[in-house]
């Protein structure tokens, strides 16, 4: 076997190894239910960017995760939504009773013009 052979046939044994490094991780994500992404893909295998999108079997393996992955919901955002729904409930809550307050405030505005008007009269009655 020929010097090119033998780099023909690592450099095939190196690129199939890649391969199914990409897949096991990816198998894992998915059966993590972690969100499968280009990026925590190149963090975790060291591979670059480029190899999971020019790689057809990969990228095949890529598209299928998402595709199974596409009513996934991110605990992240989940938590996120309870948060944000709590928080939502409190100002709710808020306006409700600033509104209340501004009801009370104007009645007791009502009744101060209200006695305000009949002491100026009283005090016209005895100007006349």
């Amino acid at each position: 076997m020929s010097k090119y052979d033998r780099m023909i046939v690592l450099n095939k044994q190196a690129s199939e190894e890649k391969i199914e490094k990409a897949r096991r991780e990816i198998v894992r994500m998915v059966d993590d239910g972690e969100k499968v992404s280009i990026q925590k893909l190149m963090q975790r295998t060291g591979l670059s960017r480029g190899f999971f999108y020019k790689n057809p079997a990969v990228r095949k393996e890529i598209d299928r995760a998402l595709e199974q992955q596409a009513g996934m919901v991110d605990p992240r955002r989940e938590v996120m939504d309870m948060a944000m729904n709590n928080e939502l409930a409190m100002l709710h809550k808020q306006v409700e009773e600033l509104k209340a307050e501004n009801e009370r405030l104007r009645q007791e505005l009502a009744a101060t013009k209200k006695s305000l008007v009949k002491k100026n009269i009283g005090v016209l009655k005895k100007m006349v």
